[in-house]
């Protein structure tokens, strides 16, 4: 779904989020090795075949081990989760749209990402899937376009500080997602457990 005027739609960076305490997990959901490598920089390398540029959203005690081949955004809204994240970036440029995926996806793969960016509709707030867990958008796996910022920022405005609710509420292109295993979001040791197994069926 693409405007008329093609130079006017905004190109796309990319965001990982991955400044989360991983509570549940026990562990850091962002330097877990899924692939290779921690997964956070797997997120990143599996943007940037879709994006201008690639960011990885932390906090700023994470940056003591980072890999500088790649680029950090920590938060200048602080405690606020992924919506601090979302925001936080497309503060940083106002002009680009952000496609977000959360690092606890160890399941995403390309196809997943391709489908979303074909979708595309730059004249909504933002693109997105429809969870297959809860039948709700998910937030973690979204292009959200420059015109989602001010919707954003009035949520935050009034203490909401839940990304899902922005989506629900906004004017949101909603896709069915073509391999809903893909969305699997881990939090867990007993999720892990499951995407290990999905992963080694897929070797």
């Amino acid at each position: 779904m693409i405007s008329k005027e093609q130079n006017k739609i905004p190109s796309i960076n990319g965001l990982v989020l991955a400044g989360g305490k991983s509570q549940r997990m026990g562990t850091p959901k962002d330097l877990m090795n899924w692939h290779g490598k921690e997964q956070r920089y797997f997120a990143a390398d599996l943007l940037a075949e879709f994006c201008d540029e690639v960011y990885i959203s932390c906090r700023q005690d994470q940056l003591e081990n980072f890999d500088r081949q790649y680029h950090p955004l920590t938060d200048t809204f602080l405690n606020m989760g992924p919506f601090g994240g979302i925001l936080s970036a497309l503060r940083s440029q106002r002009d680009k749209a952000w496609l977000v995926v959360a690092c606890d996806l160890p399941l995403l793969d390309k196809k997943s990402l391709e489908f979303l960016l074909h979708s595309r509709n730059p004249e909504k707030a933002a693109t997105t899937y429809k969870s297959p867990f809860d039948g709700l958008p998910e937030p973690l796996i979204t292009i959200w376009e420059p015109k989602s910022y001010p919707l954003l920022l009035n949520f935050l405005g009034i203490g909401n500080t839940c990304p899902r609710k922005v989506l629900i509420n906004s004017d949101t292109l909603i896709l069915e997602p073509q391999d809903p295993d893909a969305l699997m979001n881990v939090n867990t040791p007993e999720e892990a457990a499951i995407a290990e197994r999905a992963l080694n069926r897929q070797k």
